[in-house]
């Protein structure tokens, strides 16, 4: 495959600063696809669950995996996440999230803490990387 003629495929979550800040919720480029930083917002654009490190990681999952599906990767596709926390002593509470989502994947994993995100209120933000390897998409990701 060469990836120089290969399209690249923008996933948008729809927020106004895409196009300002020039970035995208997700990438696919041939069989790679990334998801950007992704924090815990709400459908509203509140910060989802205030102070509630293992709900805001559950969410965090939530947007990234919508993300993955829409580039036409699966969970099972994941190669690497990255779990950046406010309070690096709170990562227990954000690993049960992520166990529960990859425990049979098992990507690399690197959990690291930051000083601060955006909005004060978000204790969490996940990246993840994936290769879509050679397989049938399942029926509910035809034409995706």
């Amino acid at each position: 495959m060469d990836l120089h003629t290969t399209p690249r495929r923008l996933v948008s979550s729809g927020s106004p600063l895409e196009p300002e800040i020039g970035f995208s919720r997700a990438v696919r480029h041939g069989p790679y696809v990334s998801v950007a930083g992704t924090a815990p917002i709400a459908p509203d654009g509140t910060t989802s669950a205030p102070g509630d490190v293992y709900a805001q990681t559950v969410r965090c999952l939530d947007i990234a995996e919508a993300a993955l599906r829409e580039a036409g990767a699966r969970l099972a596709d994941v190669v690497r996440t990255r779990v950046m926390l406010t309070d690096a002593t709170t990562w227990r509470e954000a690993a049960r999230a992520h166990g529960e989502r990859f425990a049979g994947v098992r990507p690399a994993c690197t959990f690291v803490e930051v000083s601060r995100f955006i909005d004060p209120a978000w204790l969490v933000e996940i990246e993840i990387d994936a290769i879509v390897a050679e397989h049938t998409a399942p029926a509910d990701m035809v034409g995706w």
